[in-house]
């Protein structure tokens, strides 16, 4: 069966990576291909971030390199710094049958779907602005004015919410990170991923029938 691929967006603090790790960990136990896809940048690490694990840290010259290559299935300029994701983090896994999940924007998301039709985008909201900002400000990653950027994006984010192919409130996590398996089980039940098993059953049925 040919892989999946998986969309999860939401403003900053909407809780999307630590569900994504969470439906990954549980489709690992049972048995599934799965991967997160690492994007590139050319900023800076960040305190404890890892080259390969976190990011793929690149200077702007080799990344701008990988844009002519036409290596990225998307990539965008956020605060005078570029991300991307590479074609090579996707589509051998696709073909090898992963369930793949990116952790991108809007921007990002509508482009990997120009590409890919088939990939399932999946928006996470916040219940509220009031947790939103709650989250943000808890994690002491940002000062004031970035955290008021950030909460500015997220309303622009947010009103993009039709573009997607499911919604999910993370009002709780366990109930949020449900809901996303739930999305990832009904996607791999799409006829045309179903395609080569229920042909092989109709097939069986045909030759029986010329064998009465």
């Amino acid at each position: 069966m040919s892989g999946a691929l998986f969309i999860v967006s939401s403003p900053s603090g909407g809780g999307k990576t630590t569900m994504i790790r969470r439906v990954m960990a549980e489709l690992e136990r049972g048995g599934q291909k799965v991967h997160f896809s690492v994007s590139h940048t050319t900023r800076s690490p960040r305190g404890a971030e890892r080259d390969g694990i976190d990011y793929h840290f690149i200077d702007r010259a080799s990344f701008e390199d990988m844009i002519e290559r036409r290596e990225f299935l998307e990539f965008a300029e956020v605060h005078g710094n570029l991300y991307g994701t590479s074609r090579a983090e996707v589509e051998p896994r696709l073909d090898a049958g992963y369930a793949i999940f990116l952790d991108i924007d809007v921007q990002g998301a509508r482009q990997v779907r120009s590409s890919i039709p088939d990939a399932v985008k999946v928006f996470v909201f916040p219940p509220s602005r009031y947790e939103l900002l709650r989250r943000l400000r808890s994690r002491r990653q940002d000062d004031e004015a970035t955290i008021a950027l950030r909460m500015a994006n997220s309303l622009k984010e947010m009103r993009e919410y039709a573009e997607f192919d499911y919604v999910i409130i993370n009002d709780s996590l366990e109930a949020a990170t449900q809901a996303l398996t739930s999305v990832v089980a009904a996607a791999r039940l799409r006829p045309g991923r179903m395609r080569g098993a229920v042909e092989t059953i109709i097939a069986g049925f045909e030759r029986a029938l010329k064998e009465e």
